[in-house]
């Protein structure tokens, strides 16, 4: 019975692990994204104002 418990929990915390890794990858590519497209409007800030 103990074994069940304990490979459960195993499984569980390794699929927590990894969820929190992909969680993670992506929140820092997303912020470089929006920085970089930041960085093209203000680049380009002189032609969008009239």
């Amino acid at each position: 019975m103990n074994e069940k418990i304990y490979k459960t929990m195993a499984v569980t915390g390794a699929g927590n692990i990894a969820l929190g890794i992909i969680v993670l990858v992506s929140g820092i590519a997303c912020g470089i994204l929006v920085i970089v497209n930041g960085a093209k409007i203000l680049k380009r800030k002189s032609d969008i104002i009239f």
